[in-house]
């Protein structure tokens, strides 16, 4: 049977979410120059939710499922920073134990609001992380696990974006994510499908983290040997799972692969022109929706989500302040 995430499981999500969740604003981005051919582009700011990024909505609504034996056993989960801040408050909210392991190559503003949210950080190369990632499990943590995207309530919370999407802007016709794992983008297609199914699903990753755009080629889940670290730590994983495949191949429509420089300009676009500091991967979804080979898809409302914010403020001005 093919995995789906139903409408009524994002509507069931939205009834639970909103006891912390933020509706987020959508915003137009006007930059001059371009094309007046070229596609009005709308952000959605998950930035602004209460961690900096929208794993706060699939991590409370999973969280919420469990039952109080399994809370009381404590829970844990594997990141790069966001969805481990968006279980520990899910977490603490619910008065249980939290550990998360966390990559090595995130920010530490993301480890510092970790901390600050009450949860043990068990620190891991990029490595184990993502083997833990595709195992769904660890030997060297305890607990109730939550996958940060391979988990039907995560995708399901996930979803809600795209109710609000819909309510504020009827005629999207396009919506552009960074994929990290897929969970982001495989809650909004699924939603957007039964919600505006003429509008058009598309994923943006780094050049140097794509597993995704080699997936569409060679027609099947894989690795992407070529994997490097980056600024762009919360997209880009080095592989899709078998398990989150069959969705994304059958409602995204193509993964738009932007440079690191592009998505750095796109930083400082928004900073400029919108007033808000995006992270790497957020800057990915922006990155593709401005680029050319965008445009040729001939949309006229597309939203790009700013997934977060959660960037050191020196690395920020560093990468803003070199684009030309």
């Amino acid at each position: 049977m093919t995995r789906q995430i139903s409408l009524e499981t994002v509507r069931e999500a939205a009834s639970i979410v909103y006891d912390v969740v933020v509706r987020t604003p959508l915003v137009r981005l006007e930059v001059p120059g371009l094309s007046s051919d070229g596609p009005e582009i709308f952000l959605k700011l998950e930035s602004l939710q209460p961690i900096g990024s929208f794993k706060i909505r699939g991590a409370y609504n999973a969280l919420k499922h469990f039952s109080p034996a399994q809370l009381a056993r404590g829970v844990w989960t594997v990141s790069a920073g966001n969805a481990a801040q968006g279980v520990a408050l899910a977490a603490r909210m619910a008065g249980a134990a939290c550990s998360v392991m966390v990559m090595d190559t995130a920010p530490e503003t993301k480890l510092r609001s970790i901390e600050r949210l009450g949860a043990h950080i068990v620190r891991a190369p990029h490595d184990e992380c993502w083997r833990t990632v595709e195992r769904h499990a660890s030997d060297r943590m305890t607990g109730q696990f939550i996958h940060p995207f391979d988990d039907d309530m995560f995708i399901s919370g996930n979803g809600t974006i795209a109710l609000e999407i819909v309510e504020d802007l009827p005629d999207v016709d396009a919506v552009i994510a960074a994929i990290g794992g897929g969970g982001l983008l495989a809650g909004v297609a699924s939603a957007m499908r039964e919600l505006r199914p003429q509008a058009r699903m598309y994923a943006a990753e780094p050049e140097t983290a794509a597993p995704l755009s080699l997936s569409f080629d060679s027609g099947h889940a894989s690795i992407f040997e070529a994997w490097k670290s980056s600024f762009v730590d919360g997209a880009g994983g080095r592989s899709v799972l078998p398990t989150m495949w069959p969705l994304l191949e059958a409602m995204i429509e193509e993964s738009v692969v932007v440079s690191l420089d592009d998505a750095a300009r796109a930083m400082k676009t928004v900073a400029d022109r919108v007033h808000v500091i995006m992270e790497g991967a957020a800057a990915c979804a922006v990155a593709a929706a401005l680029s050319s080979g965008f445009a040729r898809h001939g949309h006229k409302k597309v939203v790009a989500i700013v997934s977060g914010g959660n960037i050191d403020l020196s690395r920020f001005a560093q990468l803003t302040g070199s684009c030309t």
